[in-house]
């Protein structure tokens, strides 16, 4: 099933990221990830796009295709497009759907000076449009409540989105934040704007400090006081800070539902323990 026919049919859709493992051993232990994220009942399970190599691209497919096959749930497959030409996207899509793979997130992908870019596509909404004109598949895109790193101001990101949208993205799945009010104003400007497709926010648990650290840096999201506070505090404690992060990110999850968004995306990190408390956390509310 296309995830645009899931927001037709349910309101507060709920999903997982998940990224194929990097060594081959925690490859073929991923089953035990899968069994766990696909108890908790996901409306779909997104899995990552390594950039350079065929072999990335077939743990993308792999790990896609246990989840829809052994699991019965719906994956998306990330897909990049910065490093492919045409004929490597069309070999791609071909095996998507000799798997009856039906949705990918389009993605431009990350610069990479090891990994030479192409001029096919130049931004992901380049690839929305030749996937909306070439195939059948359900298209989503990626989303930045706080703008995308390399945007220059507001006004900016809604036209490049707008841009996308058009092409024909169908969902939007957000980047993480951490303070609500930026998903509420996001939103509300996505509206304004003429963007009226489902818009999904982005939450990732924070479970360690390094791990924050990390994520801020990459993709620029601000950190409330509130939660900078909890991160002091705790931030040598392991237990403590684990705890800490589940609450934090529940209590964000619980606020937005009451605020009738259009589901939530759960940035697992592969860590079933974690998916596994936040769904705890909110059984009686999604």
């Amino acid at each position: 099933m296309k995830i645009s026919e899931i927001h037709e049919k349910k309101k507060n859709v709920l999903s997982f990221e998940i990224f194929p493992p990097k060594k081959t051993e925690e490859l073929e232990n991923i089953d035990e990830t899968l069994a766990i994220l696909c108890e908790l009942d996901p409306d779909f399970i997104s899995v990552t796009f390594g950039a350079g190599g065929s072999a990335n691209h077939n743990k993308t497919i792999e790990i896609a295709r246990k989840i829809k096959y052994d699991y019965g749930v719906e994956p998306v497959v990330h897909l990049t497009c910065l490093s492919y030409d045409k004929s490597e996207i069309d070999s791609f899509v071909k095996t998507l759907n000799e798997e009856g793979i039906e949705n990918v997130l389009a993605l431009r992908g990350d610069r990479n000076p090891k990994v030479p870019e192409k001029d096919e596509f130049r931004h992901a909404s380049d690839l929305t449009a030749y996937l909306k004109e070439t195939t059948d598949l359900c298209i989503a895109g990626a989303c930045y409540p706080e703008c995308h790193p390399e945007s220059p101001d507001r006004v900016s990101e809604m036209r490049y989105l707008r841009k996308k949208v058009k092409a024909g993205a169908q969902v939007l799945l957000s980047q993480l934040f951490f303070d609500n009010d930026y998903f509420y104003r996001f939103v509300e400007d996505c509206r304004i704007a003429g963007i009226y497709v489902p818009v999904t926010p982005g939450i990732m648990p924070v479970i360690n400090a390094a791990q924050i650290k990390r994520m801020v840096t990459l993709c620029g999201a601000s950190l409330p006081e509130r939660f900078e506070k909890i991160i002091h505090k705790y931030e040598t404690r392991k237990e403590a800070l684990f705890d800490a992060g589940m609450s934090y990110a529940i209590s964000q999850i619980i606020d937005l539902l009451a605020n009738d968004v259009d589901g939530i995306h759960l940035y697992t990190m592969n860590n079933p323990v974690v998916a596994r408390k936040i769904c705890e956390g909110i059984r009686n509310i999604i």
